[in-house]
């Protein structure tokens, strides 16, 4: 039975939607590994540290959990860990075709690593982290996208870009 999932993603910033997903797989897998990508053709705002920062606070006081970063082909660093599960989030109907893509090239490239899909509360399944930094640039109320302080890190940050 495999007891590790590496939970992978650009987490530019964490979100709500995130953090659900993060609960699920730990309710079904003891051991699971945030790894934050590092993903220059994303342009993230947010550098590698401050992601995996956020993350840290964001899962603070749950047992199971390690962020950690990666570089390259996941598949390579779930090996690393000895991982057997990639967990990925399907929002909607429009992430399955890509997020499909994925997981059947990681197959062919990891046969041994499985996809697991799972879906975040249906409250946070609108969630994107490009539409929270959109809505963020123009002011709107954080709270019920991201935790507080992950808003404030927002505010702040594009604060500076002006």
């Amino acid at each position: 039975m495999c007891q590790i999932a590496v939970y992978p993603g650009t987490f530019d910033p964490v979100t709500n939607g995130h953090i659900d997903l993060i609960c699920r797989a730990r309710e079904i897998f003891s051991d699971v590994t945030i790894a934050v990508a590092h993903n220059p053709h994303k342009k993230p705002l947010f550098s590698v540290e401050e992601r995996m920062a956020m993350l840290r606070k964001a899962v603070e006081g749950m047992d199971g959990i390690t962020v950690t970063h990666f570089d390259g082909l996941v598949v390579d660093f779930a090996h690393k860990l000895k991982a057997k599960v990639l967990i990925r989030g399907l929002r909607m109907i429009s992430d399955f075709e890509y997020e499909f893509q994925m997981a059947l090239t990681n197959r062919k490239l990891a046969g041994d690593i499985e996809t697991i899909f799972l879906m975040p509360h249906e409250s946070y399944s609108y969630l994107s982290a490009k539409l929270i930094k959109e809505t963020a640039a123009l002011g709107a109320d954080l709270s019920d996208f991201v935790p507080d302080f992950v808003g404030q890190a927002l505010r702040k940050k594009l604060r500076g870009r002006k």
